[in-house]
């Protein structure tokens, strides 16, 4: 019954039962077998087939609502109960926003699995903006988010300070520039990252603060990766904001250089989230070991 309701959750969220089937690493008459068994079960179809695609029936809507619910106490229960045996196992699922997942979150990740190999960790990335949404549908059990929007029914727990840096080549014609003012920093040409990103929220609520509005930067491109705008930065004279831990390395090998600006920063908090009330204990007790393995600031690493 477990299985089933993780297959039928799985399509639901996909709307597929092939991309179902490759995240439970079965086939997909398998998933078709699950679906009709858990159908005969309720009595009912849980999903129409007609038009093309599925979508849930009504039936299928309240099963799961309930489904995920049960999902969640039995990864509760099952955790639980392997702690009081002294077996940490259990599963968790992991929510990042692009600059903590590639830049922050990979050692201490290797640390966690070190330390609790029996616990299965999975991780999906995006902006902050999708990791809400995959919090409210369900689809991760914890987030970590670098944006300031602060959403109806979810739990921010700050862990980590960041800063937002003003960077460009070193071999830019901007490079010999060691500082600007926030007035001239509207007539540089700047790469942003897309919007979501807590990056670009951050920067805007920032500039705000100083009545100067996003629409009145020179802004050439906007790019979901940070990496394609560190590589843009390396062909082409122009800026970009981006975090000190995303470009310590181009730092020290003297690939980028920083431009300060005067008067203006854009310090920020990662944070871990989670849906209001449903309380996870593996997730909590990632949220402590990061907490304690993370350290709290890498501003020292700004040169």
């Amino acid at each position: 019954m477990d299985f089933r309701l993780k297959t039928f959750v799985s399509v639901a969220r996909h709307r597929s039962f092939t991309r179902a089937a490759r995240e439970l690493f079965i086939t997909q008459p398998a998933v078709t077998r699950h679906i009709k068994e858990l159908e005969a079960q309720a009595g009912t179809t849980l999903f129409d087939r007609s038009g093309g695609g599925i979508a849930l029936t009504k039936a299928g809507e309240a099963m799961l609502f309930h489904a995920e619910k049960i999902l969640d106490s039995y990864r509760r229960m099952q955790f639980d109960m392997n702690l009081l045996t002294g077996n940490f196992s259990g599963e968790l699922r992991l929510g990042a926003s692009s600059t903590i997942a590639q830049y922050v979150l990979p050692p201490c990740l290797a640390r966690f699995s070190t330390r609790y190999p029996e616990i299965r960790l999975t991780l999906d990335t995006g902006n902050s903006r999708q990791m809400v949404q995959a919090l409210f549908s369900r689809s991760i059990d914890l987030a970590l988010v670098e944006g300031e929007a602060r959403h109806a029914g979810i739990r921010y727990e700050p862990f980590m300070r960041d800063e937002l840096v003003l960077v460009t080549g070193s071999r830019s014609a901007y490079a010999a520039r060691e500082t600007v003012t926030p007035q001239e920093l509207t007539a540089l040409p700047i790469v942003l990252r897309e919007n979501g990103s807590g990056t670009l929220e951050v920067i805007e609520r920032r500039l705000g603060e100083r009545q100067i509005k996003l629409s009145s930067l020179n802004v050439i491109m906007q790019m979901g990766s940070t990496e394609g705008i560190k590589s843009f930065l390396a062909s082409y004279d122009c800026v970009a904001l981006l975090s000190v831990q995303a470009v310590t390395r181009e730092l020290l090998s003297d690939t980028l250089t920083v431009i300060d600006i005067d008067g203006l920063s854009f310090e920020r908090e990662f944070a871990f989230a989670t849906l209001q009330g449903v309380p996870g204990t593996v997730a909590g007790d990632f949220m402590r070991f990061a907490s304690e393995t993370l350290p709290h600031t890498r501003k020292n690493n700004r040169k």
